[in-house]
């Protein structure tokens, strides 16, 4: 295996940097994904296209084997600037792939050009190609135009690149591993008036301020402790800069929401409204409060990240994190795993170069890490699909 893989290594490092040059939005990654198929038919791979509007699923089936898993890469790239100089830096104005879904591409693909040439395995894999996982609803899209109905799976695996483990390094955890993502919306009435009268207006200003401070107590005195949970202000919209003897009759406020059960999910959703509500009683206002449900949290199922876990060890020698912290941010494999049994694993990006983590502009995803994640994909489906 290992020597077929570093063959392909050149093509799959200059597709990366193709790719990382000309980064495409969720939902518009048009030319993503005529590559993504275009690579896939190539070795002679069954491809469906427009699944998600611009998802790609790529179907490859050896021998009579009856079982089939799911390989999941996103595609998509961020709304961001990048400002670190490269020779394949983005040529799209304020666009950039931020997240490494550059390399989660190229690293699938690299499996699945492997696996079609050696087909050491028996049974179906279904190679995943997600648009729109940066908030606009890619998994979701997918699921609801019959993704598992088209295209069933015993089980379904996603990986994500990290900084800060080694490009020869795995975690690999059961439980949750990364929390919901909702946003909360709240709207202050009052009654404006002059801003050297307040007397005689309703002042929204002044509840708001109330309110952002006391969202907290939700987490500190109202979640159970050993819950994590997280709640930020966002955004708040009041007023004008420009008109500063003014009490203004309304203020936004827009934030997210972030927890790892749905227990405590449920809890912030009515714990935030029901604050919204007692400050705009206490100030004699009124209020409008929206929770939006996004994304679900991760939570790996412990049987399949127990097979994810033998093909990473198998992969790196053993260097596997099994005690990596789960992380409060959010991806929509959410709804891939609520729907069958799934594994979200983490592989090594190497150190974070100048501090630029993931939604930096300096971020880039490191090539040297393509030939273990390759690796571990293939290792994967001839474990769970052995010949």
């Amino acid at each position: 295996m290992l020597e077929a893989i570093q063959n392909d290594l050149q093509f799959l490092g200059e597709l990366r940097r193709d790719l990382h040059a000309h980064p495409e939005l969720g939902f518009e990654e048009i030319r993503t994904s005529a590559i993504v198929a275009k690579h896939l038919e190539e070795a002679g791979i069954k491809v469906h296209r427009g699944l998600g509007k611009t998802g790609i699923v790529g179907t490859l089936k050896v021998g009579d084997g009856k079982k089939t898993i799911g390989l999941r890469a996103d595609m998509d790239a961020l709304a961001m600037p990048e400002t670190a100089e490269r020779e394949y830096k983005s040529t799209v104005p304020g666009k950039m792939h931020a997240c490494g879904h550059d390399g989660h591409t190229t690293m699938l693909l690299g499996a699945a050009r492997y696996l079609a040439k050696t087909r050491n395995f028996s049974g179906t894999v279904q190679f995943i190609f997600q648009p729109a996982e940066e908030g606009r609803g890619g998994a979701k899209r997918m699921v609801e135009d019959g993704l598992f109905e088209q295209f069933p799976c015993d089980a379904v695996y996603g990986l994500h690149n990290m900084p800060g483990l080694d490009v020869d390094e795995m975690a690999v955890v059961a439980g949750p591993q990364l929390a919901s993502s909702d946003h909360w919306f709240v709207t202050f009435n009052g009654v404006g008036t002059h801003g050297a009268k307040p007397h005689l207006g309703k002042d929204p200003i002044t509840a708001s301020g109330h309110f952002i401070s006391s969202l907290q107590t939700i987490i500190g005195r109202v979640i159970d402790p050993l819950q994590p949970a997280v709640i930020s202000t966002c955004s708040v919209q009041a007023g004008d800069a420009n008109a500063l003897n003014v009490i203004p009759d309304m203020v936004k406020i827009g934030g997210t929401a972030r927890a790892y059960s749905p227990e405590v999910r449920d809890q912030l959703e009515t714990e935030i409204g029901r604050l919204a509500e007692g400050i705009a009683s206490m100030f004699n206002i009124e209020c409008t409060y929206e929770f939006v449900r996004r994304i679900p949290p991760v939570v790996n199922d412990s049987e399949i990240t127990a097979r994810a876990l033998q093909a990473a060890n198998d992969v790196c020698n053993n260097k596997v994190v099994i005690d990596f912290p789960p992380s409060t941010a959010g991806d929509d494999f959410a709804f891939f795993s609520q729907q069958i049994p799934g594994a979200y694993v983490w592989l090594g990006n190497g150190p974070a170069i100048n501090g630029a983590l993931h939604h930096n502009t300096g971020y880039d995803f490191n090539d040297d890490a393509i030939l273990t994640g390759v690796r571990f994909w293939s290792q994967l489906v001839e474990q769970e699909l052995r010949a």
